[in-house]
């Protein structure tokens, strides 16, 4: 492959990338100043620029972050390297078919739990989409307690300020990388799915996106303000120091790894609210509001919306750690009283919907519906009244033949499809996530075609959701 170097001149200084066969590709450009110091708890701030040529060839440092394991499952591809150690992560990539004309823009707002993630991850891997005439833009944002952790006196949800300042250096930055600032989709997966439907609720974000996808997102996962406090008590607690501003500013960020361990399975049930992550991530969005019940007061009635989930997302959860065959009844019980005050009547609600689920199914099951589906359900029912036919639905179903076949259309599974990566040998074998048995023919091209086309025009190619009548378009 032969690369060559290109230079783009930005509001805030040149950046040098590399030009290869998909287009040109330009790397950890910052869009705000590094988060050091207090800093880390403070909003985003513009990014001074810079004098000189920056190098945009090698990737970014990444937001501190712990170290994932999925049991006997590969998700390195996922969660990229870990913490690449650097000040400057706020940064975005930017993979271009060319830097001259106007064509339509993908900025990418990756997963991760809220604790891990960054544009490092192979999977996120733009060129298909620079290939067939879309800018790529991927987003790293703060994460873990310098991102959400609620705090006195500090912004909350810094880590969704993080991506509203990146979509601001888009609109000002993105037409000298061949981008349209007016035609500009966002979309994520998983966490970054929430902040993506957190965004559709937040009236800055007007005017700075046309378009959105929400790939496994939860409209209804934020915590109550009751609820990060709880966390943010935990964290003073295990760090030995007082819930304040000023006192975490002083932590460094290794410590504020190494207490995280501490902070797993709270219990964040209160009169109000079940734990909407089900203890898997002490970190959510905090708002008094879910976004699926205020979207009205942000952009959303005026957004177009593709919206889905995968139909065995919990497996996750459940499969790579064994879980599947370990399940008991007893198990299930402690789950359902976790998310329902009702958890009698809601595992009857779910046997009578799988009269033959082991119990291990059923735990998939229910979490599977109460991380992804039940709020993803409710905020497209949500978009599609107020926008007037603009909601567009889809349901993944191909399933992954890894771990002995066991791992199924499972949380993650759609996004070689969308990159059209799903070739790629680093996703095969017996543990990487698709396992070892070669996918559909012609699975990846479609999905990514329908994406591509969404966020060129607004139709991935079927009609509108309608939550009456129309069943969702199936990718499987």
């Amino acid at each position: 492959m032969s690369l060559y170097t290109e230079v783009v001149e930005t509001p805030a200084g040149a950046v040098r990338g590399i030009r290869d066969e998909s287009g040109e590709l330009y790397r950890a450009i910052p869009y705000a100043m590094a988060p050091i110091g207090a800093r880390r708890f403070a909003a985003p701030r513009p990014h001074a620029g810079w004098s000189g040529v920056r190098d945009g060839t090698q990737p970014s440092p990444t937001a501190p972050q712990p170290a994932r394991d999925f049991g006997r499952l590969d998700m390195i591809p996922y969660f990229g390297p870990g913490w690449v150690r650097g000040a400057e992560y706020l940064t975005v990539d930017v993979r271009t078919p060319a830097t001259d004309g106007q064509r339509p823009v993908l900025v990418f707002v990756h997963g991760g739990g809220f604790v891990t993630g960054s544009t490092r991850a192979a999977l996120y891997d733009g060129s298909a989409f620079a290939r067939d005439g879309v800018v790529l833009v991927t987003v790293n944002y703060r994460v873990g307690i310098p991102g959400f952790l609620d705090l006195p006196g500090a912004p909350p949800n810094r880590g969704l300020l993080d991506v509203l300042a990146a979509l601001g250096w888009v609109r000002e930055t993105i037409a000298a990388f061949g981008g349209d600032p007016d035609n500009v989709t966002i979309f994520g997966q998983s966490a970054g799915a929430t902040l993506v439907g957190a965004l559709l609720a937040t009236p800055a974000a007007k005017g700075l996106f046309r378009r959105a996808i929400i790939q496994s997102g939860n409209g209804t996962g934020a915590f109550t303000p009751e609820q990060a406090q709880r966390v943010t008590v935990a964290a003073a607690a295990a760090l030995g120091i007082e819930p304040t501003t000023g006192a975490f500013a002083a932590i460094p960020d290794e410590r504020f790894l190494e207490i995280l361990p501490a902070l797993s399975g709270l219990d964040l049930r209160t009169d109000t609210a079940t734990d909407p992550l089900v203890g898997l991530s002490p970190f959510s969005l905090v708002l008094p509001t879910q976004p699926a019940d205020s979207l009205a007061v942000g952009p959303a009635p005026d957004i177009d919306l593709l919206i889905g989930t995968n139909t065995e997302e919990g497996n996750l959860y459940v499969v790579p750690q064994g879980n599947l065959e370990s399940t008991t009844e007893a198990d299930l019980l402690i789950l359902a009283e976790r998310l329902s005050a009702e958890p009698e009547s809601m595992l009857a609600g779910h046997r009578a919907a799988q009269p033959n689920a082991t119990p291990g199914e059923l735990r998939s099951a229910i979490l599977g519906e109460a991380l992804f589906g039940a709020g993803t359900a409710r905020l497209a029912k949500v978009h599609a009244q107020i926008s007037g036919g603009r909601t567009h639905a889809y349901s993944f179903e191909y399933r992954s033949t890894a771990l002995n076949g066991n791992l199924g259309a499972t949380h993650t599974t759609e996004l070689p499809f969308v990159f059209d990566v799903a070739d790629k040998p680093w996703l095969h074998g017996e543990t990487g996530l698709l396992g070892p048995d070669p996918v559909p023919p012609g699975l990846a091209t479609r999905m990514h075609a329908a994406w591509v086309a969404f966020a060129t025009t607004g139709d991935p190619g079927w009609l509108p959701y309608d939550p009456q009548h129309r069943t969702p378009e199936v990718f499987g």
